[in-house]
């Protein structure tokens, strides 16, 4: 009895001693994917992401006195494994980074009855930037559909559109599809000829049929919708076809550096369009060194640490730090909940002073959410390739969000109707 006695305080102690533990930090899981086709990407701004709060934690202790935990676990890019991962660390996540269009797609649903908040940075279903239907997702600072409407924005300003030819290289996935109703929204009301090129998964580095069919069609311009293993393919095709590098634009995600040091100067003028943008001079690069770098513990190194996804990956994590900083003002606490965090996360307000106290100079647009607005529209820069790097080939562009307000709420009443009982935030004044 007096072994039983023992056995039982030295378990309750051991429970009390691991909750203590556990109230020290806020576990925000990232669904990351270092492997698979996609890997290539993926490491930089999982390395971006890591590094931005290992420096915060090695530098300030965490963010309002609690460290952030921000533990991977690996999908490989899969929707299933991604599916598994979400169920894996829900249990005391404040928030869930699904990395993956498909992935989110998948966990949508459950984090509206879990009561979650996920942060898509960039990527997603471009609807949720309806907060009032979409209370708990987060596409923020800009969507799919913003990234479709500047670069319609750009070519225009360019020339006219009517009567040309737009060749929409994307990947045959939910990814790829995501820009296609703006697309096909200003094909329309411009006067050009749309023409979708899907690259399956198992052709992402053989796009020899792809790009015959674009030297067949001729059109003006091709504008890609790319990922991993398939960007790198396709900027390949398109040096050795000879298409002319000017005339081919991409997503944020297809403006990879390692994917155009690959082809190097041949792969000059070809441009993507980005809400990030890596600045070496900023201060938030000298922490990350001093604190996390120098200290070994970057998976890093010196060429990707100036590349665009890399730095992509520190806007990333700070657009989540802000979240977290805003709900412990809010709710004066500092081990704040999930449910804390969406209201966090609902009113970031970037402007260029809070961008400067951050160190972040020059790398991400002011932007400001709200409970009806999840996206924010920081608007982006169009990036272009000078042979050895990227550099900003445009002044700060703003998505013209109006122009395409109508599907937004056609998509976001369509996905409500479908997934019924929906929940939606009926206390949201905008």
């Amino acid at each position: 009895m007096k072994q039983f006695t023992k056995l039982a305080v030295a378990v309750m102690v051991a429970g009390v001693t691991a909750t203590a533990s556990l109230a020290q930090e806020l576990y925000t899981p990232n669904l990351a994917y270092r492997t698979g086709p996609f890997a290539a990407t993926g490491i930089p701004l999982m390395n971006g992401q890591a590094d931005y709060f290992a420096m915060l934690n090695a530098r300030d202790g965490g963010i309002g006195g609690m460290m952030i935990n921000a533990e991977e676990c690996e999908t490989g890019y899969s929707t299933e494994k991604g599916v598994e991962c979400y169920e894996k660390t829900k249990g005391r996540a404040i928030v869930t980074q699904p990395w993956s269009t498909g992935i989110t797609l998948q966990v949508l649903p459950k984090t509206n009855v879990d009561n979650i908040p996920i942060l898509a940075p960039g990527y997603g279903f471009s609807p949720m930037m309806d907060g009032t239907t979409f209370q708990w997702a987060f596409n923020i600072p800009a969507g799919y559909w913003d990234a479709a409407d500047m670069i319609i924005q750009y070519l225009e300003g360019q020339e006219s559109l009517s009567g040309k030819k737009i060749a929409f290289l994307h990947l045959d996935h939910p990814f790829g599809k995501e820009p296609l109703p703006v697309l096909e929204m200003h094909a329309e009301a411009k006067g050009f000829d749309l023409v979708p090129i899907p690259v399956g998964l198992k052709e992402m580095q053989n796009q020899s049929a792809q790009w015959l069919q674009i030297r067949r069609e001729r059109p003006d311009y091709v504008v890609m919708w790319g990922w991993g293993a398939m960007n790198a393919g396709a900027i390949t095709e398109a040096v050795k076809t000879k298409f002319p590098m000017e005339n081919f634009l991409g997503v944020w995600w297809a403006g990879h550096d390692a994917d155009l040091k690959i082809v190097g100067e041949a792969g000059k003028g070809y441009k993507s369009i980005s809400w990030s943008f890596p600045n070496a001079d900023a201060p938030v690069m000298a922490d990350i060194q001093k604190h996390v770098v120098d200290a070994g513990n970057s998976k890093s190194n010196a060429e990707e640490m100036e590349g665009v996804f890399y730095s992509r990956g520190i806007i990333i994590s700070a657009i989540l730090g802000e979240g977290i900083a805003s709900a412990q003002k809010e709710f004066g606490t500092a081990e704040i909940s999930a449910e804390q965090l969406r209201w966090g996360l609902e009113n970031i307000n970037m402007t260029e002073e809070r961008i400067s106290e951050l160190g972040l100079d020059g790398m991400v647009p002011p932007f400001s959410t709200s409970c009806s607005d999840h996206t924010g529209n920081s608007g982006g820069w169009m990036l272009e390739w000078d042979g050895e790097k990227f550099v900003k080939a445009s002044e700060l562009m703003k998505a013209n969000t109006d122009a395409y307000a109508g599907i937004v709420a056609e998509k976001a009443a369509e996905y409500a109707e479908a997934n019924q009982p929906w929940a939606v935030n009926e206390d949201c004044a905008g």
